[in-house]
């Protein structure tokens, strides 16, 4: 492989340091032992369904177990997540979750994990009593023409819909709360009921809507809110693939967030969503600025391990490491209720601009060894760079004799020629026109052209 002009350029030798500068060097290189000792050992393992879902509350827990348990292969852990989601609905009072949980189940955790119809029974006519002591007071409320009232009221109506599974007449409640905000509080609370039930439905216009409403009243922002608006924004453009503004939004939540949104998203879900939308769409300045060097995105890279050592492996040009990390991630990253239909976009965007990368400060490169260093074979390497030409998103050509890329570089001596050209003849056009102007000057023609009118 050989190098442009200074073989010191740190991107290379942080290459020839990934243990692909040499055919005779082999996986046991000193740097990659050294890597190996470094790395974390929990990025392969099986997702601990138990701790993944103690990172969550509310209804968020329940769908997740939900979706493990609908796209796992593993019977074991599809059981355990129904076994979970079970317990966890048992708490709440969502009769109708629990019936499609017990179908699902369908008798395979035993009698304990069966129908249990006294317990829907009792919380069905406990819900009806709820719901008409509800529609009394609100009635009340109208009448007596109580702003604060009828905003309270309308708030618990969404609260108990939202606790029975009827997300629409929930949204619909805490909307109708607007008409009767008397402070700014009230309108961010407002806007924080229709985000989470917003997010629960998949309906993320309305999510990048209310954030927007909610920004509109800084002066009832608090930095825990600032933190949830940014992390629902994300969701938002995540879900519209809008990676690089989803990666923004993530990036830009504060730590006195905590665990304190749970209902919604982990601090661990930050870090993932927030990495790999930065690595898939920033470039390397960036990627060093907004999330490398940033203090407060680092607290959440502190939580996944993985995601940290992919990054910085990412931007130290170590590839087949950070490659590695990525193929580990990707089984758990795929029961991810958010992340799922991103997965492989993502990770296409990550494999292209880690080959951009490596190809661009070279003259040529060897396909062989870049194959070794991407896990590939030169076929199907070969397929990637020249989907990659086609795009123009590198300026080369393959040698397929030869296996060999070389890189289209401009003519600099051409180029600087027209550039100097281009220089002489604005600086020709500038002394005419000051020339021009200076004969105008002293034959006195602008007055005398003045005196004729």
């Amino acid at each position: 492989m050989d190098g442009e002009y200074d073989i010191s350029n740190p991107m290379m030798e942080d290459m020839y340091a990934n243990g692909f500068g040499g055919v005779d060097e082999s996986p046991s290189s000193s740097t990659s032992t050294t890597t190996q000792k470094n790395r974390p050992i929990i990025s392969g393992e099986p997702l601990d369904i138990e701790a993944y879902a103690g990172l969550y509350t509310g209804r968020t827990k329940i769908m997740r177990l939900l979706f493990i348990a609908d796209h796992c292969d593993n019977p074991g852990m599809q059981l355990e997540a129904l076994r979970m989601a079970y317990d966890e609905i048992k708490k709440g009072e969502n009769t109708q979750l629990f019936r499609e949980v017990v179908q699902k189940i369908d008798g395979r955790l035993g009698p304990n994990y069966s129908m249990d119809a006294t317990w829907c029974t009792m919380v069905d006519r406990k819900a009806e009593q709820r719901k008409e002591k509800l529609e009394n007071e609100l009635n009340a409320y109208r009448t007596n023409l109580i702003k604060e009232s009828i905003r309270m009221g309308y708030n618990d109506f969404g609260d108990f819909y939202y606790a029975h599974g009827a997300l629409g007449d929930s949204f619909k409640s805490y909307v109708r709360t607007r008409d009767y905000c008397t402070t700014s509080k009230h309108i961010i609370q407002m806007c924080l009921s229709a985000i989470l039930v917003s997010i629960e439905m998949g309906q993320f216009t309305h999510v990048t809507s209310y954030v927007s409403k909610a920004e509109q009243t800084p002066e009832a922002l608090d930095p825990l809110t600032v933190s949830k608006l940014r992390c629902a924004a994300g969701l938002a453009h995540l879900e519209a693939k809008k990676y690089k503004l989803a990666a923004r939004k993530f990036l830009e939540v504060g730590p006195e967030s905590g665990n304190s949104y749970s209902e919604v998203i982990a601090p661990q879900d930050v870090a993932t969503y927030g990495g790999l939308c930065a690595l898939a769409s920033f470039d390397r300045t960036e990627l060093k600025n907004k999330v490398i060097d940033n203090i407060n995105f680092r607290n959440f890279l502190e939580l996944v391990p993985e995601v940290r050592e992919l990054i910085n492996d990412f931007y130290s040009s170590h590839y087949a490491s950070c490659l590695e990390y990525l193929g580990n991630l990707k089984s758990n990253l795929m029961l991810d209720f958010h992340l799922h239909d991103h997965v492989a976009t993502l990770y296409d965007q990550i494999r292209s601009k880690a080959l951009i990368q490596y190809t661009h400060p070279f003259v040529s490169v060897d396909l062989r060894m870049m194959a070794d260093a991407f896990k590939t074979s030169v076929a199907g390497l070969e397929k990637e760079l020249e989907a990659l030409i086609t795009d123009n998103q590198i300026q080369a050509r393959i040698d397929s004799h030869n296996k060999i890329l070389y890189a289209r570089h401009a003519d600099q001596r051409n180029a600087t020629f027209q550039r100097v050209l281009q220089t002489g003849n604005e600086f020709d056009r500038d002394v005419r026109a000051m020339l021009l102007r200076a004969n105008l000057l002293k034959h006195d023609y602008n007055l005398r052209a003045s005196r004729k009118l």
